[in-house]
């Protein structure tokens, strides 16, 4: 039994417009597929070649290194400063010193013309010996004998120093003892080494606290020979 008419059926035909179902368009997929590539290429490279990412303890020790390069920086600025003043004050220490030492050099000439003006102005010892004795002084004091005794050479023709000398030197004193009997007695033999002057001085003690010396002579030797060389007797004084 027929309910109705019938209606035809659709069919689509090659000129026909059908709707689609739209998926995710290909230049998407392959924008999505490239970040995600290259943010897994930049993760390997810096897991592979990159620092690595440091532990807590780590951390922790390269601060604590790093305070201690810091501390270790100031203590070397502080003793190069240190040492950059020690050279300043040395060098103006060297300075002051080179000036000083300049006007002792002058003090030390002026002083030697002094002393060769004031050698030519002592009188001659008499004998005209090189060395000569020039003077002295003798003290009878304590049963013994100070004496001061002034001794110069002669500078050879055109030198300006005479050579060294070296020999001894002896004193002999002449006096008497309380009884009236003259002696002479040996009060000291020193070595002797001398330029152009020497001064020489002591004390000799008399083998005789009894004995009382008027006179003493003085005896130059050179090394080498008993001759003696320069002789001159002084008178002594009696001491306070």
């Amino acid at each position: 039994m027929s309910l109705g008419p019938k209606r035809p059926t659709f069919k689509p035909t090659p000129y026909g417009y059908t709707r689609r179902s739209r998926g995710i368009p290909r230049w998407l997929l392959l924008l999505i597929t490239g970040v995600v590539l290259g943010a897994g290429g930049v993760l390997f490279l810096q897991r592979s070649y990159g620092p690595q990412r440091l532990t807590v303890e780590q951390s922790e020790q390269l601060r604590t290194d790093l305070n201690t390069a810091n501390l270790e920086n100031q203590r070397l600025s502080i003793e190069s400063e240190k040492i950059r003043s020690q050279i300043k004050q040395a060098l103006q220490d060297r300075q002051e010193q080179t000036v000083l030492a300049e006007q002792a050099r002058k003090q030390a000439a002026d002083m030697a013309a002094g002393v060769a003006s004031l050698i030519e102005a002592i009188p001659p010892d008499p004998r005209g010996t090189s060395p000569g004795i020039r003077g002295a002084d003798m003290t009878a004091r304590d049963g013994g004998v100070d004496y001061r005794i002034l001794l110069i050479q002669d500078l050879p023709e055109g030198q300006s120093e005479a050579p060294t000398l070296k020999g001894q030197i002896r004193l002999i004193a002449q006096g008497s003892y309380p009884n009236g009997n003259a002696a002479h007695v040996e009060l000291v033999t020193q070595p002797l080494e001398m330029g152009r002057y020497i001064v020489v001085s002591g004390r000799a003690e008399l083998p005789n606290k009894t004995f009382r010396p008027r006179q003493v002579t003085i005896q130059i030797m050179a090394d080498g020979s008993d001759k003696v060389i320069a002789t001159r007797t002084f008178l002594v004084s009696a001491g306070r």
